[in-house]
């Protein structure tokens, strides 16, 4: 739906993200926040759902002890997840919400989230992505 594309960008804009790419007929969104962490963002509207992942680090080898420690790690995280792309050797951020319901506080909350699970877990992630 247009109407939650709009309201989502009129966020997007309130919390000042560079929006760096956007399809209105996708009704995709592409934001960074140097400061933040956040490079290449993806937000999309797929009503009933807002989903927005990003790409975090890529595991050539299928090491298990990585993905075990990811996901240990996701019980800390407040909103979101670490997941596997499809390939499965692309580990992503990820996390959705209600369109319907959805306001400032909840979206700002979620990227702030990621924020946070970068700064707080960036040695770690560093090291993931040498192995």
């Amino acid at each position: 739906m247009a109407k939650d594309y709009e309201k989502v960008r009129a966020y997007l804009q309130e919390l000042d993200y560079m929006i760096v790419k956007e399809d209105k007929e996708d009704e995709v969104f592409v934001i960074e926040s140097e400061i933040d962490g956040i490079k290449n963002l993806v937000i999309g509207c797929a009503d009933p759902i807002l989903i927005m992942e990003q790409y975090i680090f890529e595991i050539p080898n299928g090491d298990t002890d990585v993905f075990k420690k990811l996901l240990i790690k996701n019980r800390d995280i407040v909103h979101g997840a670490f997941v596997l792309a499809e390939d499965g050797k692309r580990v992503l951020f990820r996390d959705t919400l209600q369109l319907e319901n959805l306001d400032l506080n909840e979206l700002e909350g979620s990227i702030n989230a990621l924020s946070l699970l970068l700064s707080e877990y960036s040695d770690e992630i560093i090291e993931f992505s040498k192995h």
